[in-house]
């Protein structure tokens, strides 16, 4: 009965996130428009998904969130388009022969929908990796080294963002301003991020490290993917050269990129403690249900013994 009721509430959970995603996809609530690409929340329920429903179906939700990329750049081609519509990309990308188009439509094709698959497939194993790791006698160092690298990519992030309106004319603060407030910021995430770690709920170091993880993952693929495939045309569409695309692509990683990581963090650890207490995250039906195969074959044999 439990495994029957698990089974009810991993397809209820996966058709609330895939519902959720389609929504946001289709409002604003999905895609931040960033000039020439979207920044995207889309990453969120991808993320929460493989926690608490297993690789298997984290990866079919981050597939979902690639189909909506593909069916939006389709439907309401942007300048950008080509990157994740093959369709957009045959109107918009020369191309003289079947073999040139067909290498076309496997780029973007892949772009759309590889790196979101991952999306649902990479927090998890970071997530159970690290609270393995968190669970070894060497806990305290090896949590608080952890927590030292997600601290420093969270501060980073609040520095690149004022530095980000510093440079735009938004703010006035110089930027020794902005690298104080994002040192400050990181010092204080440390600290508060060690005490729920310490104190009081260790999976708390998990959640956010697998928050960071699949929005990372995105971004990283995402934009190393246009620089393999669509170096050129890109450059053309920001009208740089191509060799100047590596730096910008790094400024899209350390801006974009973190800043929609350390969302996913908070919103996924939010999420996750709340999830956590139905069902724990790391653990889903079929794996369930595997161990304790085992387990009985393990009993039986005993028994024989």
């Amino acid at each position: 009965m439990q495994s029957r009721n698990s089974k009810t509430y991993e397809l209820v959970l996966t058709a609330l996130f895939t519902a959720i995603i389609v929504v946001m996809a289709s409002t604003p609530l999905g895609f931040i428009p960033l000039v020439v690409i979207n920044a995207t929340t889309l990453h969120i329920p991808v993320i929460i998904g493989s926690l608490f429903l297993g690789p298997k179906k984290g990866a079919f939700l981050g597939g979902v969130f690639g189909l909506s990329s593909f069916i939006k750049s389709s439907i309401a081609p942007a300048a950008s388009a080509f990157i994740f519509s093959p369709v957009a990309a045959l109107t918009m990308l020369p191309h003289d022969s079947v073999g040139a188009a067909l290498l076309i439509v496997f780029k973007s094709t892949f772009i759309a929908i590889v790196p979101r698959i991952l999306i649902g497939v990479v927090p998890y194993f970071v997530y159970v990796g690290i609270k393995k790791a968190i669970s070894s006698d060497k806990k305290a160092v090896v949590g608080s080294i952890i927590n030292a690298v997600v601290s420093f990519i969270l501060g980073f992030g609040v520095f690149a963002f004022f530095n980000k309106m510093i440079s735009e004319g938004v703010l006035g603060m110089s930027v020794s301003v902005a690298r104080v407030i994002g040192i400050v910021v990181g010092i204080a995430a440390f600290a508060g991020i060690e005490y729920l770690f310490m104190n009081k709920d260790a999976k708390a170091l998990g959640f956010i490290t697998a928050g960071i993880a699949g929005a990372m993952t995105n971004t990283l693929l995402v934009m190393g993917s246009i620089y393999l495939f669509y170096k050129v045309p890109y450059a053309e569409l920001l009208q740089i050269d191509p060799d100047a695309l590596m730096a910008v692509i790094a400024g899209v990683i350390s801006f974009n990129g973190v800043i929609e990581a350390i969302v996913g963090a908070v919103i996924v650890y939010l999420v996750g403690i709340v999830l956590d207490k139905i069902q724990p995250a790391g653990v889903y039906s079929d794996k369930a249900m595997k161990i304790k195969a085992v387990a009985s074959d393990n009993s039986a044999k005993q028994a024989a013994l």
